[in-house]
């Protein structure tokens, strides 16, 4: 009797605490999600303050922070070396195709890869694009972006073969022998180019945010394996007051069997 006592007990002990490593769990993964939350809310505002401040020159976020020198609207001028341009595939608003990068001369001797905008497939050839390789001083303005080396998710880029998918500056100026570069590239803004080609301004600024949503399921979910809990504690007792009712009527119809 006493063994069939204690393996219920135990299986509901065992219940009861996995239960309880659920709610902590889920609160603790509902608290992470708003701090995300917090975090992003963050981010999106400092994003919104940079692009939309008036632009330094390139030289005044050399000695940031990468997270901080990001997004940041600046200025330079220089010599394009079309030359020496490369091409990695996008796809945006305006569809498939490629983003322009072309190295700047800039006249402290430095140079910088400038994301001049995007061509589509029947632009991919210089020639097709004659009027938009400047020549001579130019000015820039845009979005200071970081490095994205290696490619994308699903693909890597291919340098031997010349093939890009993400704008990776030092694997880029190896390919093209540039030499050191900056540790950013510019992505241009939306004033239009000679002839149209390349089409600046389309720096995606979009940033996901479902974080609220992420926490509210925790928190559900939290909020579940609490009433789980609960349910099993009211199941316990209510077991329990049985079996001790029941333990009392056998101990009491012994009672009189034995007066009787």
């Amino acid at each position: 009797m006493t063994a069939a006592r204690q393996r219920p007990m135990w299986q509901v002990g065992l219940a009861l605490s996995f239960g309880l490593a659920l709610v902590l769990i889920f609160t603790a993964l509902g608290v992470w999600q708003v701090e995300r939350l917090g975090w992003k809310r963050d981010l999106i505002a400092r994003v919104e303050a940079r692009v939309n401040a008036a632009p330094v020159p390139l030289a005044a976020i050399r000695d940031m922070a990468p997270a901080d020198q990001e997004y940041r609207r600046v200025s330079v001028a220089g010599v394009f070396d079309h030359d020496a341009e490369t091409l990695v595939q996008a796809l945006t608003e305006l569809g498939g195709g490629y983003w322009v990068l072309t190295p700047l001369r800039m006249a402290d001797g430095r140079t910088v890869l400038i994301n001049r905008g995007f061509v589509p497939q029947n632009r991919r050839r210089p020639d097709t694009r004659a009027e938009g390789q400047v020549k001579g001083t130019v000015a820039v303005t845009g979005l200071a972006r970081l490095s994205e080396p290696g490619g994308t998710f699903l693909r890597a880029n291919a340098p031997a073969a010349d093939r890009w998918y993400s704008r990776d500056l030092a694997a880029i100026a190896a390919k093209r022998g540039l030499g050191p570069v900056e540790p950013v590239f510019i992505d241009t803004d939306a004033t239009p180019q000679p002839g149209g080609f390349p089409v600046g301004g389309l720096t995606v600024l979009r940033f996901r945010n479902a974080h609220l949503s992420y926490a509210l399921t925790w928190f559900a979910l939290a909020a579940l394996a609490a009433g789980g809990v609960w349910l099993l504690i009211q199941t316990a007792r209510r077991t329990a007051r049985s079996a001790d009712a029941k333990s009392g009527l056998r101990a009491d119809g012994r009672g009189r069997g034995r007066d009787g």
